[in-house]
């Protein structure tokens, strides 16, 4: 009978509903699909699982320090193809484009609950936030404005290690940001690592590991070559949970693991013991 029959749908097929994009977000964690305001309150941590999203470095420089206290330092620094490297130029517009910093990394002087620090906050966005000569030129001057200050370095790092578009100019800052972390102990000075997901590469090989106190976000993956990396070469099965925050806490290479909601009042808490 023609009063069952489905009427005929009568929309536009070539007109397509506004939906902008990023405005939800499935947990990689628990699934859960996440609207993006939801997220942003939590300060990009999932409110079913825990899962830490990444975090870019200005909402980290916004999420630790006090309100109107962080002064940029080495603002326009920016990378050049020294060794003429294909493609390298572009994609180094490109992402300056895409995440709107010169580089991928922010310091600066700060205020974390009334504690004076200056900070160093890689940006996992800018190429993987690989180290480059502009990544290890600013931690090395963000250290030695510390050390001159008389005041605590804290480096916030998300890195896939050295940049390979410079090459040995890029692993030289292994070196270099390492001698600035041995002139700031000398001074008797505090620094303070940070490891989010992921610090890897010549980055974990060098100043990430240093700090006198070495924190880490929940799940976060910490190493130098990669589990796929190590377990080929080793022809070897892997520990479960092999290369996370909680592994390498467990094994001593990590002092505490803090959630990201926490980290603020942890970080006052220990400059006050540190730098009273």
């Amino acid at each position: 009978m023609a009063i069952f029959k489905k009427p005929p749908f009568r929309g536009n097929a070539d007109k397509k509903r506004d939906m902008p994009e990023g405005l939800w977000h499935k947990c990689i964690g628990c699934g859960e699909v996440i609207h993006e305001l939801e997220l942003k309150k939590s300060l990009r941590v999932c409110p079913h699982c825990n899962h830490h999203f990444t975090l870019s470095a200005p909402e980290r420089i916004d999420s630790i320090t006090d309100p109107g206290t962080f002064d940029e330092t080495e603002k326009g620094m920016a990378s050049v193809d020294t060794l003429d490297f294909k493609g390298y130029k572009d994609k180094l517009t490109k992402y300056q484009k895409l995440t709107g910093l010169s580089e991928a990394i922010i310091t600066g002087r700060g205020k974390i609950i009334g504690h004076p620090v200056v900070l160093a906050v890689m940006d996992f966005r800018f190429l993987g936030a690989s180290m480059g000569s502009v990544v290890g030129e600013k931690i090395t001057r963000a250290i030695e404005l510390a050390t001159k200050e008389k005041t605590a370095i804290i480096i916030v790092s998300a890195s896939g290690g050295a940049r390979m578009h410079e090459g040995i100019l890029s692993l030289m800052q292994m070196a270099k940001t390492s001698g600035a972390l041995a002139v700031h102990d000398r001074a008797g000075l505090p620094f303070i690592s940070v490891l989010t997901h992921p610090t890897t590469g010549g980055v974990t090989a060098s100043f990430a590991t240093l700090g006198d106190m070495i924190l880490a976000e929940p799940g976060c993956m910490i190493g130098f070559a990669g589990p796929r990396v190590i377990k080929e070469t080793t022809h070897q099965e892997l520990p479960e949970g092999f290369q996370t925050a909680e592994f390498m806490h467990k094994h001593g290479l990590v002092d505490m693991i803090v959630e990201r909601r926490e980290m603020r009042d942890r970080l006052a808490s220990i400059l006050g013991y540190l730098l009273p």
